[in-house]
C-alpha cells in the first residue's frame, strides 16, 4: 500500500475559503441536499482517460481527503481495503494506493491506472471544479466509485456529485454508535450475497434528507425498531448500501463505517470486498433491478364495446400458458347497462355469465374463449343480497400444449335450488382449441363438487395452482356471512336459512368435515377422475371421535377467503392470502382487529379462523342459547370445534402461526400476553412487527413467487434480484402492501416473518391511472408481469377493469463481459 503524504491543493483551498464557515459546519454535521454551488464552475475537462479505466492489474485508489479534521476511520478503511485485496482467489486481488491529495483527479495518466476509488473522505469540499471535473471524466470512461460513510458529505454544493453517492445525510442523523439489524436483501450482489439476511452490527446510522429508494439499486436497509433513529428518521424503508450504474461507470455507497471498529469485521469487510469486486470490474453485477424508471407498465387490453364483454368480464383471475398465452375469467357481474335479479321466486335470479378470455401477446389481441352460466350476478347491497359465487378460479393442466385442458372453478346456476338456498361449486376440465382459442363446453368433466349455501353473502375463495408432482390444489373461503359477529371471530350459531348457518364458521373453515374454508389437493386423473396425494390433513378414515368426520381432500383448514394461492414448484412451497373480517379495531372481550393474512404453507395444517388469527391470537368462543355473551378464549394449541353446526372432530390440529398480517393499526400488530397467552389487545401496548404495511380497507390479493431463467433469451423479464421472493399485495392501493418478500428459509413455514420486503408500488403503478384495483398477478414464461385491475365498482366490470403487463427495460448486468479486467472473472 502507498499514502501519500498530506498535502492540500492551494487551488482547492482557495476556492473553498470562499464558503462561509456556517455552510461548512452544515455540510459536515448533515443539513440539506445538494444546493446550488457558490464556486465558479470550471469548463468541461478534456482530461483523457483511458477507457475503461484500469487494467488487468487491478489498482484501487483510496481517496482520505477533507475539509476539516481527518475522520478517525481512515486509518482504520485503508487498512482494511489493502487486507481485503491481498488474498483469496488470484482472480480477486487487487494493490491499493491511499492519498489526500486532490490533484490526482486532474492527472490522467495517474487516475487511469486506478480499476476503482473509495472516498474515505469526511466531510466539505475536499475537490475545486477542476478537480470534481476529472471525477466525472474518470466515471464517463467506465470507472468504479465505493464511497463509505462520510464520503456523503463530502461535495456539498454538487448535484452530480449527490448524484453519485445517492443520498445525503439529513440534520438530526444519531451521533451515537448504536447496535442496528440490518436486512440484507439482496442475494444475488456480490456485496451482499454471503451475508446473512438479519446483519446485527453496531454503527454510527445516517438518515437521509431524500430517500433514494428507486432511483437506486438498494441492497441493504437498516431496522429503524432496532436502534433509535433520531428526528429525521426515514421509517421502514431505509438504505443503508446501494449501487447504480452512474454517468458512465459504476457506484456503489454504504452508510455503514462510520466507526473504526467496523473495517475489523469480517462480515463487514466482505461487504466491502464484494462492492470493490464490481466497481474495479472484477466482477458482474445488477444494480439496476429496483430503479423504477426501468420498469413499463401497460394497459393491453381496451374498454369493452358497450352492452358486451368482448375484452374483459369482471376481473377474477389468470394463468399463464407455458407458450405465453394469458387465460383470464370474469367472475359472473353483467355490465352496468343489464339488470340483475335478486327475486328467490325468479328461475333467473343471479344468473350470470362467467367468461373466459385469451390475451396472445403474439398478436397483442384479445378473444372471447367462451363462457359459464354461474350463479352469483345479484349486484350490490349487504350481505343477505349481493354473492360472490360464479366462476372464481382458472388453471391450465401442465400438458396443456398438447391436451388443452383448462380447469375452471364455478358455481353453474343449473345446480343451485331455491326453495333451500343451496348450490353447487364445481371444479371441471374442458378442453380448449389451441389453435382457435375457443373452449369446448361439451368436452367437461367434474372432478369434485360440493355444496355451499348462498343464501348470504360471502367470502368464496377461488384460487388454484399446480405443484411440481401434478397435485391441484384448490382455495375455497368459509362462504359465511361477516355481519353476525361484530367483525370479530365468523363464529355466531344463531343465523340460519332453513337449518344452515351462514355466520359461523365452525361449520365450514373450522370443521374437518366441510370443504369451505380450506385449502384443498387432489391429483386429477387423465380419465376426469382424482386421487388423493400423501400428506394431507386427513385420510378421511380416520378412526378419531366415531369416524367419518374428516375429508382426505383437505391440505389446509382454517382460512377464510383465500382468492389467490401460489405454490413454487422449485421448492413446492404453498403461498396463501385470504381477507379477514370487519372489526376496525381490538377488542379485550372479543379478541384482535381484522386481520387480513398471508402464509407460506410447508405443510398440510390448520391455520385458525375462526379461532386465531396473526401469530396465534385467539378470539372469544360464543355458542347458544346466548351467542352474544363471551366464553373462554380458544387455545390455539388444542382448539375444540364446539358449535352445534360442527359435524366434523371437535379436538382440532393445532394452529400453525402465519407469515404476514395486517389490520387498520399496521402491519404483523401484536400484544404482551398473560400466562395463558393470550395478548391483551389494547391498542396502546400494540407492537408493530412488520412496519412496511398498514391496512384499513383491505383485501389481500397473494402474488406468486418469482424465478428467474438465466436461459431464456427474452428481454422483457424481470432481473435476477427478484429470484425466490414472494409477491404480495392488496385489492386496494393505498397503504396496504404491494411487496416482494423474503422469507428466511430457517423460519418458513413455522410462523417466521419476512427477513425484507421490496416496495413496488412505482414499478406496479398505484392510483387513478394505475392499477388501483389489483386482483390478480402472475409471471409469464417470458418473465413479465401480467396484472389484473378490477376497475372501480364492484359486481361489474367498467372501464377501468383491464390486463396490464409489466415488462423491465434496465439491460443485464454491469460492466459488459468485455470490459471485465481479467476474463476469469471472480463470480
Amino acid at each position: 500500500m502507498h499514502r501519500a503524504p498530506h498535502h492540500w491543493s492551494t487551488t482547492r483551498r482557495g476556492a473553498a475559503a470562499a464558503l462561509a464557515a456556517a455552510a461548512l459546519t452544515a455540510s459536515l454535521l448533515g443539513g440539506t441536499a445538494a444546493t446550488a454551488d457558490p464556486r465558479p464552475r470550471a469548463p468541461r475537462t478534456t482530461l483523457s482517460v483511458p477507457s475503461p479505466p484500469g487494467g488487468s492489474t487491478v489498482r484501487v485508489l483510496v481517496f482520505h481527503a477533507s475539509a476539516g479534521a481527518e475522520p478517525p476511520t481512515v486509518d482504520a478503511g485503508i487498512a482494511a481495503i489493502e487486507a481485503i485485496g491481498q488474498p483469496g482467489p488470484e482472480a480477486q486481488r487487487f494493490r491499493t494506493d491511499a492519498t489526500d491529495d486532490a490533484s490526482v483527479f486532474t492527472d490522467a495518466r495517474r487516475l487511469g491506472r486506478y480499476n476503482a476509488i473509495a472516498f474515505l473522505t469526511g466531510g466539505g469540499d475536499v475537490l475545486d471544479p477542476e478537480q470534481e471535473a476529472g471525477l466525472e471524466a474518470y466515471m464517463e470512461a467506465g470507472g468504479g466509485f465505493l464511497g463509505i460513510h462520510d464520503a456523503a458529505r463530502a461535495e456539498p454544493y454538487s448535484e452530480w456529485f449527490t448524484g453519485l453517492v445517492g443520498a445525503r445525510p439529513a440534520a438530526g442523523s444519531p451521533a451515537a454508535v448504536q447496535r442496528a439489524t440490518v436486512e440484507v436483501g439482496d442475494r444475488q450482489h456480490p456485496a451482499t450475497r454471503q451475508l446473512p439476511l438479519h446483519w446485527k452490527r453496531p454503527d454510527k446510522w445516517l438518515n437521509w434528507t431524500v430517500n433514494p429508494s428507486g432511483t437506486v439499486h438498494t441492497v441493504a436497509r437498516v431496522r429503524e425498531s432496532t436502534y433509535q433513529p433520531g428526528t429525521s428518521a426515514n421509517g421502514w424503508d431505509h438504505p443503508v448500501s446501494w449501487c447504480r450504474d452512474y454517468d458512465g461507470g459504476r457506484s456503489f455507497y454504504t452508510g455503514m463505517g462510520g466507526t473504526a471498529a467496523s473495517f475489523a469485521e469480517t462480515d463487514f469487510r466482505e461487504h466491502l470486498r464484494g462492492a470493490l469486486l464490481w466497481t474495479t470490474r472484477l466482477s458482474r453485477a445488477d444494480c439496476k433491478a429496483t430503479i423504477d424508471a426501468h420498469y413499463t407498465a401497460e394497459r393491453l387490453t381496451q374498454p369493452n364495446q358497450p352492452g358486451r364483454n368482448d375484452q374483459i368480464g369482471e376481473p377474477h383471475g389468470l394463468v399463464a400458458a407455458p407458450d405465453g398465452r394469458i387465460l383470464y375469467i370474469g367472475r359472473g357481474g353483467a355490465d352496468s347497462s343489464r339488470p340483475v335479479v335478486t327475486d328467490w321466486n325468479d328461475p333467473d335470479i343471479g344468473k350470470g355469465s362467467g367468461e373466459i378470455h385469451v390475451y396472445d401477446p403474439k398478436t397483442k389481441k384479445v378473444q372471447l374463449a367462451g363462457a359459464l352460466t354461474v350463479f352469483g350476478n345479484k349486484g350490490g347491497g349487504d350481505e343477505l343480497t349481493k354473492n360472490e359465487e360464479g366462476l372464481l378460479g382458472i388453471e391450465v393442466d401442465p400438458g396443456f400444449l398438447s391436451n388443452g385442458w383448462v380447469y375452471l372453478h364455478y358455481t353453474p346456476h343449473s345446480r343451485i335450488d331455491r326453495d333451500t338456498r343451496m348450490a353447487e361449486r364445481y371444479v371441471s376440465r374442458f378442453t380448449l382449441d389451441l389453435a382457435t382459442n375457443k373452449l369446448d363446453p361439451a368436452s367437461e368433466k367434474v372432478l369434485l363438487k360440493w355444496p355451499v349455501q348462498i343464501h348470504s353473502c360471502c367470502h368464496a375463495g377461488g384460487g388454484m395452482t399446480w405443484d411440481s408432482k401434478g397435485n391441484l390444489y384448490i382455495a375455497t373461503g368459509d362462504n359465511n356471512s361477516s355481519g353476525f359477529s361484530s367483525g370479530y371471530s365468523g363464529n355466531n350459531p344463531e343465523p340460519h336459512f332453513k337449518g344452515v348457518s351462514f355466520a359461523d364458521a365452525r361449520r365450514t373453515s373450522g370443521n374437518t368435515n366441510n370443504l369451505n374454508g380450506k385449502i384443498l389437493r387432489i391429483h386429477p386423473e387423465d380419465d376426469g377422475t382424482y386421487t388423493l396425494p400423501e400428506g394431507n390433513l386427513f385420510t378421511g378414515r380416520e378412526t378419531d371421535e366415531g369416524g367419518g368426520k374428516t375429508r382426505g381432500e383437505i391440505y389446509v383448514m382454517g382460512v377464510r377467503n383465500p382468492a389467490r394461492i401460489f405454490v413454487d414448484r422449485t421448492t413446492d412451497i404453498l403461498y396463501a392470502g385470504w381477507v379477514g373480517p370487519d372489526a376496525g379495531a381490538p377488542s379485550t372481550t372479543w379478541g384482535p382487529a381484522k386481520y387480513d393474512t398471508f402464509a407460506a404453507i410447508t405443510k398440510a395444517g390448520n391455520h385458525g379462523w375462526p379461532y386465531c388469527m396473526g401469530n396465534n391470537q385467539p378470539y372469544r368462543d360464543r355458542n347458544l342459547p346466548e351467542p352474544d355473551k363471551p366464553l373462554g378464549w380458544y387455545d390455539c394449541t388444542a382448539p375444540r370445534n364446539e358449535s352445534p353446526h360442527n359435524d366434523g372432530l371437535v379436538n382440532l390440529p393445532p394452529v400453525t402461526p402465519n407469515s404476514i398480517w395486517y389490520s387498520p393499526q399496521g402491519g404483523g400488530v401484536d400484544y404482551p400476553r398473560d400466562a395463558r397467552g393470550v395478548p391483551s389487545y389494547r391498542s396502546e401496548e400494540q407492537k408493530l412487527l412488520l412496519p412496511w404495511l398498514k391496512g384499513g380497507g383491505q383485501a389481500t390479493m397473494n402474488g406468486p413467487v418469482y424465478r428467474y431463467d438465466a436461459a431464456s433469451a427474452s428481454t422483457v423479464k424481470w432481473p435476477e434480484y427478484w429470484d425466490g421472493k414472494w409477491f404480495v399485495g392488496d385489492f386496494y392501493d393505498g397503504d396496504q402492501p404491494r411487496h416482494a418478500v423474503l422469507m428466511d428459509p430457517r423460519t418458513i413455514g413455522k410462523g417466521g416473518l419476512p427477513a425484507h420486503a421490496e416496495s413496488l408500488k412505482k414499478i406496479i403503478p398505484v392510483g387513478a391511472n394505475g392499477i388501483r384495483n389489483l386482483m390478480d398477478w402472475k409471471f409469464a414464461p417470458d418473465g413479465s408481469l401480467y396484472v389484473l385491475d378490477y376497475g372501480r365498482g364492484f359486481f361489474t366490470s367498467d372501464s377501468r377493469s383491464a390486463l396490464w403487463r409489466v415488462t423491465y427495460k434496465g439491460g443485464g448486468p454491469t460492466p459488459a463481459a468485455d470490459d471485465l479486467a481479467r476474463k476469469v472473472a471472480a463470480q
